[in-house]
């Protein structure tokens, strides 16, 4: 992209005091024409460049001048202004801080950049919290995230089931899951993670030494662990074509791509056995039920009366009465959602 191409023909040009056309359309792997233009669209933007003729001549800038940008290609400067989450920013106190920081990024952009850039902040949205789902009032959450980045003791006040305990942490990291904050904490030579909405109160104690300690890596093996640790039971299944198919959407990923990996040879009619881990039977039970007829537990036999039971209790529930009309089929023109 353009916009990128000129702040790399910037930085290009400021490392090497001077170069040729011919240098700089093989660096940046362009025609001599395209780096003239992109030389008449700098000038255009301010940016105090001239050219030499002859053998010692070439492509220069300004001797001193520097852009208050090194290191910074156009996308990079334009994923700032991608960056919203309004919301997460601002339990953090740092909304302001954002702001502020765009303001600086775009006075230091040439116009045509600057243009770039905020076409991308109209067009780019992140919204992290899902559907359906409310984001956790968390009031200790700024003295929890000066603690984080301070590396400064937090003493907390916790709630856990109906007591409150006090704990003494040493914060590793926050992170935000579907609008929930948690605390990654040491505690002793653990490390484990508290919900920042749970905590009552919170002080900030002395500094403490940070171990090696790497948050993303940390986060993702622990959130694979929680999510197999939910899965206690062992059901046999099975499944036709089409719920194979769907077996993804109605339970856990992971463990529906085991089962699938592992199924039993289609029958003549393509149904296939498949072994599934599930969180607990009732839980199982509901999300069977999205596969229709598609679907027959062959173990345990408790999960098979309890999917048959609920089945029939919503056909009783559901059954047409004889002394209304069959509703007719209405055929909607609304657009997709």
């Amino acid at each position: 992209m353009r916009a990128e191409r000129l702040v790399a023909l910037l930085f290009l040009l400021q490392q090497r005091q001077r170069a040729t056309a011919a240098e700089l359309a093989a660096a940046l792997e362009v025609s001599e024409r395209t780096v003239y233009r992109d030389v008449e669209a700098l000038l255009a933007a301010g940016v105090p460049l001239w050219t030499e003729q002859g053998r010692s001549g070439g492509i220069r800038l300004l001797e001193g001048w520097r852009t208050r940008l090194d290191g910074l290609t156009g996308r990079e400067a334009a994923a700032i202004f991608a960056i919203e989450v309004p919301s997460l920013l601002a339990q953090l106190g740092l909304g302001a801080s954002l702001t502020a920081a765009r303001a600086k990024v775009l006075a230091g952009l040439p116009v045509e950049l600057r243009e770039y850039a905020s076409r991308i902040a109209e067009r780019f949205y992140l919204d992290a919290p899902g559907w359906f789902q409310q984001v956790e009032s968390s009031p200790q959450l700024t003295v929890v995230a000066d603690a984080v980045a301070s590396t400064r003791r937090l003493v907390v006040e916790y709630q856990r089931g109906g007591a409150v305990v006090t704990r003494s942490l040493e914060p590793l990291g926050l992170v935000v899951k579907a609008g929930v904050w948690y605390l990654i904490a040491r505690v002793s030579s653990d490390i484990r993670t508290y919900r920042v909405s749970r905590i009552v109160s919170a002080t900030l104690g002395e500094p403490f030494t940070r171990p090696d300690f790497v948050l993303s890596s940390w986060w993702a093996e622990a959130s694979t662990q929680f999510e197999r640790s939910l899965l206690r039971e062992t059901v046999r299944l099975r499944l036709s074509r089409q719920a194979l198919k769907l077996l993804r959407t109605v339970t856990d990923e992971d463990a529906a791509a085991t089962a699938i990996a592992t199924a039993g040879p289609p029958d003549d009619a393509g149904w296939r056995s498949v072994t599934l881990e599930v969180e607990s039977l009732p839980v199982a039970t509901t999300q069977l039920l999205s596969l229709g007829p598609g679907v027959e537990v062959v173990a345990p036999v408790e999960l098979r009366s309890m999917l048959a039971e609920l089945a029939l209790a919503i056909a009783a529930r559901n059954a047409p009465d004889p002394a209304c009309p069959t509703p007719q089929t209405r055929v909607s023109n609304e657009p997709d959602a």
